[in-house]
């Protein structure tokens, strides 16, 4: 048994049973996979994989119940790899950190630079993708740390712990009827303009689609986007009234468009910082979680990663506004 049929075995089942894609990202070759695969499962005696002819389909029981294992063994093979360079280059490696566009767009920068003059010596990678998204990297061991607001604390393998807490403002051109309106803004007199908003999934979408429905209302949403820049961008031209996070906008930047505090219609909503569970992280990772919320200290962190409920007095903490 080594190392590169457990790879194999891993790569299947995540590349989709595309021994194709399996050969690429392992940079071998296709029969070289399936040499790897029929080696383990003739030394372990079981089938590991069902198939059609030399198609592999799917996993049998047997596989179904190893394939954790062998997630348990390639992750604990990156651990050792990573405890030795942190005693033996502690300030120097890579760090991967998955966001979404808001965060990576609002929340992260001042991290980003701070740590940046810390560990000269730590190359950084900042990826974008949807809640989802960061939660598949983090799990495939693509990434070290996700940050997003919606989808990660539904998964089971994931640690997650409470950031900050944020509202929504609404976003209109200046003069809009909106600004007129008595406060605080209702969300009867919002439901008469056509909105532009985020996707489903992404930025606090879900608050506010429950907020007109708890009140009756069929808004009429007529453009979504990933990310706030976007829907002030078709705010100014006129398309409709947004409806944004509140840390997206800026009165200095975005002085052609005005700011309706929404924090009284929308629920307030908690982004989360997320790490696999069971992985070794360097010891720039927690100075870089602890940089971005200073709750989060290495023993929280810790804990969290050993327990799927945090502490009350972290969660109280970390989640402060």
């Amino acid at each position: 048994m080594n190392f590169q049929q457990l790879r194999s075995v891993r790569e299947t089942v995540r590349r989709g049973f595309n021994l194709t894609e399996v050969a690429n990202m392992l940079y071998t070759s296709q029969p070289g996979v399936s040499r790897q695969i029929r080696e383990l499962e003739d030394e372990l005696g079981v089938e590991i994989f069902v198939r059609a002819g030399k198609r592999l389909t799917g996993l049998t029981p047997p596989g179904e119940a190893l394939l954790p294992i062998v997630e348990r063994l390639l992750l604990e093979a990156e651990n050792l790899k990573r405890a030795g360079e942190d005693f033996t280059a502690s300030e120097r490696g890579g760090l991967s950190v998955a966001a979404t566009h808001s965060q990576a767009r609002y929340a992260l920068p001042q991290v980003v630079r701070d740590f940046r003059t810390l560990y000269p010596g730590v190359s950084l990678h900042l990826h974008q993708g949807s809640p989802r998204q960061v939660a598949e990297m983090l799990l495939s061991g693509e990434a070290d740390i996700g940050v997003a607001t919606e989808a990660l604390a539904g998964y089971e393998r994931l640690a997650t712990l409470p950031c900050y807490r944020w509202s929504h403002s609404i976003v209109v051109p200046p003069g809009h009827p909106l600004l007129d309106e008595p406060a605080p803004l209702s969300l009867a007199a919002l439901a008469r303009y056509p909105l532009v908003t985020y996707e489903q999934g992404y930025t606090g979408r879900a608050h506010i689609d429950e907020a007109f429905a708890r009140a009756g209302l069929a808004p009429d949403i007529v453009l979504t986007a990933m990310d706030a820049d976007v829907v002030k961008t078709y705010v100014e031209l006129g398309m409709g009234v947004g409806i944004i996070a509140s840390i997206a906008f800026d009165a200095e930047r975005d002085r052609h468009l005005r700011a309706i505090d929404a924090r009284h219609l929308f629920e307030v909503n908690l982004t989360r910082l997320a790490l696999r569970r069971g992985a070794w992280l360097r010891g720039y990772a927690y100075a870089f979680i602890e940089s971005f919320v200073p709750t989060l200290t290495r023993e929280v962190v810790e804990r969290a990663m050993q327990d799927a409920k945090l502490s009350g007095a972290a969660a109280a903490g970390a989640g402060a506004s």
